[in-house]
Formats: C-alpha cells, structure tokens, sequence
C-alpha cells in the first residue's frame, strides 16, 4: 500500500508539473498560427540534405536556398522570361558568344554584414566550380574564367558559346555567398549554415525543423511576413494531416495524388485554399536502341502510338497533369505537339501496322521489358496500366514485362544499357528549352551502328545517336536570335518525333495548399515556394 501511494503520488506530481509547463516546441496548429507573431508555418515531407548552395542539387535544399538567397537573375512572375535581380541589366555579349559582362547592384550587404560586390560574386562561381558539389558540372563545363573588372561588374568568359547562360545563372545554387563566411576547396562545404543577401536569414536549423528570420538589412522589397517555420513531416500521410488539423500555414512537396484529390475538393467547399501552377517536370518513357526489339524504328513508334495519355491522367494522375506531346514541356513557347499530330493517343491500329511491316506477329510478338525504379508509386501503376493496354489491344503482337528495382541500382544501370525501357522524371536544372535537349539527345562520342557511348542520350539510357541532331543542338546553343534558335528547336522535336528515342508522356502541375486567411501564396516557375509575399 505505501509503494502503491508513493507511486500515485509521483505520478500525480509529474501530471501536475507537464500540465502547467507552457509548450516551446508543440506540433499543432494554434501554437504557430494563432500567437499573432507575423511568421508562418509551411508544411513539407522535403528534407534538406545540405544548405551549402555550392552541393544543393535536390528539390528540398534548393527550395531554401532559393528563398534565402538572390541570384545575378530571376524569373518574371508566372513566366520562364528571366530579368536582373542582382545584376542590373542582361548580360552585354561578345560578338564571338564568349564573354558575358554583367553589371551589378550596389548597396547590397550579405547576412553577416560584408558588402556584396563583383569579388563576391567572382568568389561564389569559382567555389561554386572548385569545391566540385553535386551541381558542379553546370558551370564547369561552360565556364573557362570569371573576374572583377570593376567594383560593381563581372566578366564571365565561356568555353564555348551557350545562349541559354543567363538562364543558368537563375539557377538557386549560382547565388552569392559571403567570402567570409566560406572557403574555396574540393569538398569545403557547409551544410548546415547560409549566408547570402537573400530576404530571409537562416536562425536556426534542426532535423525535423527550420526557421527564416526576415532580414533587417534586406536590399529590396521586404517580406510580407516576419519569418518562416519550416516543418518537415515524415510522410505524405503526416503532411496531409497537418495541414487538415491547421497545423501549418501552407503544405507544399510532397502530397499523393489521392491526397490533393481530397484537399481540392476540401477547398472547393471553402475549407482551405488550392492553388496549382503548371509545372516545368516532365514524364516520359526511354526506349534503349541497342536492344531488341527497339533497335527497329518502326517497334518505337509503335510504342508511341499506343500510349493513351488521357487514360493515364484520369486513371493513375487524377487529372493532376497536362499531356505532353514533346520532350520540350509547353512552358515554353519552342514546345509543339508532334507526337500528338503523328501518333495520337491509343492508336492501336497503327501500333500493329508499324509491328507488322517489321515482321512482328502473334505468333513472333515484339517482347518490351518496361523498367521503373522502385521508389515510385506512380510509376507503378503507370506501367501496370500501360502493360493492361497492351494485353487488352494488341492482340499479342505487342508484349509487355513490367519490372522493378531499387532506385541507386536503377540510375546507376540505366547508363550501361541494361534496361529496353523505362519510366522517368525530368526535374531540369534550368529553364531554356535546351535543358530538355541537350541532356538526352547529345552524343560526344558513338556512331550510327553502335549508338551513343558518350553524352547525354547513354546517359539518359536511349544511346540515341544522330549526327545531325548534335549539330543542331551546337546551332541552337550558338544562337542569339530567339527566332532563330526557336526554328533550330523544331527541327530537333521533328527529328525526335521521326526516331523517337524517347515518348513524351505527360508534364506536370504543381499544387499548394493554405489555410483561409493565408495570402499571397505562389509558385515560381522552377517548382519553388515563394516565402516572401506570404502574409496572413
């Protein structure tokens, strides 16, 4: 009896002391979003690896970094139009395409307090090269030399000329950092510190947690709110839940179809906000042309004639996403619809012309092995339901074998050309049309009979090689002339329609929701959460 009353009381104590003990780090709603204090709470399944802009090459980092940095240039609002940020104008160019000089804001001062100037920005594309990180290759096979030539202008000299460079400069990672507050050096990274001249300060950083303080000292526009909690959910399910309880403000990266499908028809009834944006991530299936049978032409337009991309959007998406009938996604105005114009959608009585005038039957069916990684669910019933199509409309000329495998194994393989086909995403790395050609069709190294065995197509697993193709993609990166390059652009999607080494299959829409009071809630055009005019 003593020990059972010793015990009560020990619990009765402990009840009463966790009761009236005020709550620091609560996960609900009311704690972040009714204390008043101006910040707001955004919801993500998206972990950060790093926070160093010079290693940054997933979603997740590049989606902070952007928000705490500024780039030399930036996207026009809802468009893949750049304009100056940090610099003041576009870039002047040489005659020979080589050397970009670029005039630069004064009056900027990074996080800790140094002034930004052409030096720090000289600083930041060498670290940005030397140090070696994950997105390293973007500038260093392009850039030969940067230099200050003056207090507040920068001269970037090229390798070869590359019309979309502007562009690669928006990328998040190509943003200044303090030279005081980082070191030149393979490998020299710091994960988890920022210190640019972006809106938002990094106050603190945890595994599960972020926080944004505004800037005080901030060059432009100010924030509409005082700063940003990041929490980092450890599931899709966990997110969805958060947002429906009013745990976070706004929910972003990443949600299953299903649970924007239920959020959406949530906002329609006024509960909370849905806002989507037309995404710049394409699908798309590869087809490898050393194997057989899709080392004939006519079994890969066949291939793409019998993909039903409205099927796929209402059965796997949910209406999630927009059909694509190019490799160059509509964003830009370069894109045209040939797949659709030649091929169609679920011309099944053309797929079996094309099999049959290659010598496939029923009784010598064309055998297609269609890989996905294993991490993605999407894929996943993408390829169960393109193989259903098949059995159901092909009369067995056509056979599809569905497969899987761990997603390290899958990216490391494909490169070698171990697998016929294969579903995938394209997450680029900047907006230009050339991001989506230059990655898959070009080929440094191969020939007509033994197909790519170096460059972007072996890369992408299709080992597409076609001479005239490379040429055109040195034409169009040469070009200054938007009309010009834009007319480069549709000879390549003709050629690409003609030996389809890839099949476009649907582009993405991006989704964010928030709660009702939450305003000013946007996407920029490379998939990024814009903390900064988000007020409530």
């Amino acid at each position: 009896m003593i020990q059972f009353l010793s015990l009560f009381c020990l619990c009765l104590f402990l009840v009463v002391s966790c009761a009236s003990r005020p709550q620091t780090n609560t996960p609900t709603g009311s704690a972040n979003t009714a204390t008043g204090d101006g910040r707001i709470t955004v919801g993500t399944t998206a972990k950060p690896r790093t926070l160093d802009p010079a290693d940054a090459y997933e979603l997740a980092s590049l989606g902070l970094v952007f928000n705490m940095s500024d780039r030399l240039y930036t996207y026009e609002p809802g468009s893949t139009e750049i304009m100056p940020q940090l610099a003041t104008a576009l870039p002047k160019v040489s005659s020979d395409g080589l050397t970009y000089t670029i005039p630069l804001r004064q009056g900027v001062v990074f996080h800790d307090g140094n002034p930004f100037n052409a030096e720090a920005m000289a600083f930041t594309i060498k670290r940005f090269i030397e140090n070696k990180g994950k997105p390293s290759f973007l500038l260093a096979d392009t850039v030969d030399s940067v230099k200050a030539t003056g207090e507040s202008e920068l001269s970037i000299k090229l390798k070869k000329p590359f019309a979309a460079f502007p562009s690669l400069l928006a990328f998040s990672g190509v943003c200044p950092v303090s030279p005081k507050a980082y070191e030149l050096g393979a490998g020299k990274f710091k994960p988890e510190t920022f210190v640019g001249t972006g809106p938002y300060k990094l106050a603190a950083y945890g595994t599960d947690s972020l926080r944004l303080d505004a800037f005080d000292k901030y060059w432009g526009e100010k924030p509409a709110n005082k700063g940003i909690n990041v929490q980092i959910q450890t599931s899709p399910v966990n997110l969805f839940n958060a947002f429906r309880t009013g745990a976070v403000d706004v929910a972003y990266l990443s949600l299953q179809p299903d649970q924007i499908r239920s959020l959406e028809e949530g906002a329609k009834k006024g509960d909370w906000q849905a806002i989507s944006a037309q995404g710049s991530v394409v699908s798309y299936m590869v087809l490898n042309r050393n194997q057989k049978p899709l080392d004939k032409p006519e079994v890969r337009q066949a291939i793409a004639s019998l993909i039903d991309r409205p099927l796929l959007n209402q059965r796997v998406l949910f209406n999630q996403a927009d059909a694509l009938y190019s490799m160059i996604p509509t964003t830009f105005d370069v894109s045209q619809p040939l797949f659709k114009d030649k091929y169609g959608d679920a011309s099944f009585d053309k797929a079996k012309q094309l099999l049959t005038s290659a010598g496939f039957s029923k009784e010598n069916p064309a055998k297609v092995q269609v890989w996905y990684p294993a991490s993605s669910a999407t894929r996943s019933l993408v390829a169960q339901t393109l193989k259903s199509l098949v059995d159901q409309k092909m009369d067995g000329i056509l056979q599809f074998e569905v497969s899987t495998v761990e997603a390290a194994t899958f990216y490391k393989e494909i490169t070698k050309g171990l697998y016929p086909a294969a579903l995938l995403d394209w997450y680029p790395d900047f907006l230009d049309p050339d991001n989506y050609v230059q990655p898959f069709l070009a080929c440094q190294k191969g020939s007509v009979a033994k197909g790519c065995e170096d460059g972007g197509s072996q890369t992408q697993g299709s080992f597409y090689y076609n001479e005239a193709v490379n040429k055109l993609i040195d034409q169009q990166r040469k070009e200054q002339n938007p009309e010009a390059r834009k007319q480069i652009f549709a000879q390549i999607q003709t050629q690409v329609t003609n030996d389809v080494p890839y099949v476009p299959l649907w582009q993405n829409k991006d989704y964010v929701f928030a709660q009702k009071g939450v305003s000013n809630v946007q996407l920029d055009p490379t998939q990024n959460l814009v903390y900064k005019p988000i007020k409530k």
